[in-house]
């Protein structure tokens, strides 16, 4: 059988099923073999007929024997028709009840031999016991292939329309009928002791005698190995295919030797750690390089990545090219314009900024230097994608916060230069195991130390009676001439969600701390009243600022030493983290208060735990990852990679180092899978990326 045949012209399925199919990503064979079960429910202990009970919850139990009698029993109010069988076995009979389902009475016929599982019932007037609505399995003499019962039966993602008994008649059916080609090597096999592909997908769908359903649920059997160790493999080839293709891609090879790094240093009113220093080298080395550079450069809130770009953009100007910053806020963009301006006007080099809020005289303006090449470094928001905004002469792109760009966005700016290098940053560490997946095909910079002096925020999570001690710990810093955040996950008071609206509970602050002035932010206000309120608190003219997570990043006022977060269980970590990150930095002693109301769900609880245990950015991700799982962690939906369908990051990170190990030395061997022995897999890895590969080196 073809693999790649359309799954219409499959037996049992046809135009209608096919459109079901179809709805659940099953296009062709291949589609329907990898579409792996999500659970499976243990069948396989048949019980006398005698032995079986009521009382066993919501566990269904099976039973196997020879039906007695059938009717249609048509209920007197309702006038809904029941189909009844009896069964029997040597212990005893009980009947089994399907609602609504009258057209089995010709399917089901007496004297077949049948296994039913279902939940047990008692009728109404307790008289005896029931199954209601069993899955069956009508059994010949001598047949031993059951399917839906009397054994570890697998339970798929459905959709209306199509039953757990037809995909598993469906894809039962194909396995009779294929040949599973193999593509990875037999001496890779035996090295990590994995079974071959046909039988992997034979016992993944149907699982042999022999394995526990508890190992089945949690992917520790040799075919869920066996599957995740190929889904890698043919993950980490596609991006190491994609990495040897960039590596040999004329770029630009800038002189990273100039005058300017050394003026630079010599202004900035702090030195360089040594994390920085080693990260501004390693990425020196990349631009010398006359290929694009595309690095990911990971660090914790505050430990310094702005100057690192600058340092990095300062190269390209020096060489005669422009560069670009791309934020994902205005208020971000506005203050990396602010900090970076007051040493580029030190420097001589003219810069700019671009968002969506300038106002048309201003943008016109703008979109001229950056076109003339009069504005030397671009800082901007989405705005910079815009299809009018055309760059002279761009040489390198930063991209912060990059998980809030999709993937087409980031590509988008790469596009306005001809291949520019790109510095990617981001605040919120990436697990490995999960960078290895989703960034696979990038170097990586880590910056590991915070600057000196930087001391971390004393984090509590606050609830009933201990939430006023919040208001007390913000007073005190207030009369210590310090100031405070207040943040809301809404603007406004809402009728359908129980949360405290920022627009309120700013008023209700104000009468709080009337010797205090309070200030409101968030994100419906113009750019212009963002600009105007950032600087009336940056200013220390307003004490408390009450916003949304507007402030989530890149916003720097030292002299802040409180962060209060409302409703921190309707956060997600990373962003928790984040806010916390807003604090803390002027040296001195700083708070993060977590304040809930009302009952919180297990995961939210973890969440708030693990704020409190740790200020580690790293250790932060490794917890969400762990909370949300690899498919939820951000980015991963958006990364320009293909979906993991078997394979889990968190489960399987040991197969995930192996299969990268042995996907690189492949590639590295043999860049464009040429050879005879490597055509096959070069052929599954294409299909399976489809047109990802072109956009894995933005990702």
């Amino acid at each position: 059988m073809d693999l790649y045949k359309d799954i219409q012209y499959i037996k049992g399925v046809g135009p209608a099923r096919a459109k079901l199919l179809n709805r659940l990503g099953i296009f062709t064979v291949e589609d329907l073999l990898y579409y792996i079960p999500f659970r499976y429910e243990d069948r396989s202990n048949i019980k006398p007929i005698s032995e079986i009970s009521q009382y066993c919850g919501d566990l269904h139990q099976t039973v196997q024997g020879e039906i007695l009698s059938t009717r249609v029993v048509i209920t007197p109010r309702q006038k809904k028709k029941i189909f009844e069988v009896a069964i029997g076995d040597s212990s005893g009979h009980i009947t089994a009840k399907w609602f609504n389902q009258a057209f089995l009475k010709d399917v089901l016929k007496k004297g077949s031999m049948v296994v039913l599982n279902g939940q047990v019932k008692a009728d109404h007037y307790g008289y005896g016991l029931y199954i209601e609505g069993p899955e069956f399995e009508i059994i010949s003499p001598g047949d031993n292939a059951l399917i839906h019962t009397g054994r570890i039966v697998p339970i798929y993602h459905v959709t209306s329309g199509l039953s757990q008994k037809v995909m598993r008649n469906i894809i039962r059916g194909v396995l009779d009928t294929c040949s599973i080609p193999e593509i990875i090597s037999t001496d890779m096999l035996d090295k990590y002791r994995l079974p071959v592909l046909g039988e992997a997908i034979n016992a993944i769908h149907f699982p042999p005698e022999g394995n526990s359903v508890d190992d089945l649920n949690s992917g520790e059997t040799r075919a869920h190995k066996r599957l995740s160790f190929e889904e890698f493999f043919l993950l980490e080839i596609g991006l190491a295919m994609k990495k040897m293709s960039t590596d040999k891609e004329r770029g630009i090879a800038f002189n990273a030797n100039g005058v300017l790094l050394d003026k630079l240093s010599s202004i900035l009113p702090y030195k360089l750690t040594p994390s920085q220093q080693r990260v501004i080298n390693e990425i020196k080395a990349d631009m010398a390089d006359p290929h694009p550079m595309n690095r990911l450069l990971q660090g914790d809130v505050g430990c310094g990545k702005t100057a690192v770009a600058l340092s990095a953009m300062l190269i390209a100007v020096e060489n005669g090219y422009q560069a670009a910053l791309m934020a994902p806020t205005e208020v971000l963009a506005e203050q990396h314009y602010r900090n970076i301006k007051r040493y580029l006007d030190q420097l001589g080099i003219s810069s700019c900024i671009l968002t969506s809020g300038a106002r048309s005289r201003d943008k016109v303006a703008v979109l001229s230097d950056i076109a003339s090449g009069g504005a030397g470094i671009v800082i901007g928001t989405h705005a910079l994608l815009e299809e009018g905004v055309r760059f002279n002469r761009l040489g390198f792109t930063v991209i912060d916060e990059q998980h809030k760009f999709g993937v087409l966005q980031r590509a988008a700016l790469k596009e306005k230069g001809y291949n520019p290098d790109v510095l990617i940053m981001t605040a919120t560490p990436i697990p490995r195991t999960l960078s290895l997946t989703v960034y696979g095909d990038l170097n990586l910079s880590i910056i590991d130390e915070l600057p000196p002096g930087r001391m971390p925020a004393v984090t509590r999570w606050l609830y009933g009676e201990s939430r006023r001690d919040a208001y007390y710990i913000m007073q005190e810093e207030l009369n210590k001439g310090r100031q405070a955040y207040v943040v809301y996950p809404l603007v406004e008071e809402s009728e359908k969600v129980d949360l405290k609206g920022a627009t309120e509970m700013a008023e209700r602050l104000q009468k709080s701390f009337q010797r205090h002035n309070v200030g409101l932010l968030h994100g419906r206000m113009s750019f212009a009243e963002k600009e105007k309120i950032m600087e009336r608190f940056k200013k220390n003219e307003t004490h408390v600022l009450v916003s949304t997570t507007v402030v989530e990043v890149g916003v720097d006022v030292p002299n802040a030493t409180v962060m209060v977060i409302e409703h921190a269980e309707r956060f997600g970590l990373s962003q928790l983290h984040q806010l916390r990150g807003r604090v803390g930095r002027g040296g001195g002693k700083s708070y993060c208060l977590l304040l809930t109301e009302g009952n919180i769900t297990e995961e939210g609880r973890c969440r708030l735990n693990a704020m409190e245990r740790t200020n580690n950015g790293f250790r932060i991700a490794e917890e969400d990852l762990s909370i949300r799982g690899p498919g939820e962690f951000f980015g991963t939906r958006q990364s320009g990679i293909p979906e993991l369908k078997v394979a889990n990051i968190l489960r399987d990170a040991k197969i995930l180092e192996a299969a990268r190990k042995e996907a690189f030395e492949l590639v590295m061997k043999d860049p464009v899978m040429e050879r005879a022995e490597n055509r096959a897999l070069r052929n599954v890895t294409e299909r399976r990326w489809k047109d990802k590969l072109k956009l894995a080196t933005v990702s």
